[in-house]
């Protein structure tokens, strides 16, 4: 079983930044996929990145893509979200996500209980 904790979600002003956390219970953290997902009021499940165990490569939606980034130190068994430039429309629960597959936008077995994003405008 793999827990996963959020920290890190507030409320910023278009055009801030804000940085999430997501440390991971499990063992051999180093083999499992890790994502951002997010979900907007009354919206679905919307892929926001993804970092695979085999190469780390990083994947993003294109809604994000040049203004966030994830990484994650395998060391502290812990992913992260760099978000920059945000919009109104970043505003959503943001959920992290581990998986043993190397998948992208899912499905992913392990979530967190999500951390609230809001973006004033």
């Amino acid at each position: 079983q793999v827990q996963l904790v959020e920290s890190g979600g507030g409320l910023v002003q278009a055009g801030g930044s804000l940085s999430l956390s997501c440390v991971a219970s499990a063992r051999a953290f180093s083999s499992y996929t890790m994502a951002w997902v997010r979900q907007a009021p009354g919206k679905d499940h919307e892929f926001v990145a993804a970092k695979w165990w085999s190469d780390g490569t990083p994947y993003y939606a294109d809604s994000v893509k040049g203004r966030f980034t994830i990484s994650r130190d395998n060391a502290k068994n812990t992913v992260y979200l760099q978000m920059n430039s945000l919009k109104p429309e970043d505003t959503a629960v943001y959920y992290c996500a581990a998986d043993r597959g190397l998948t992208t936008t899912g499905p992913y077995k392990y979530w967190g209980q999500g951390t609230q994003v809001t973006v004033s405008s």
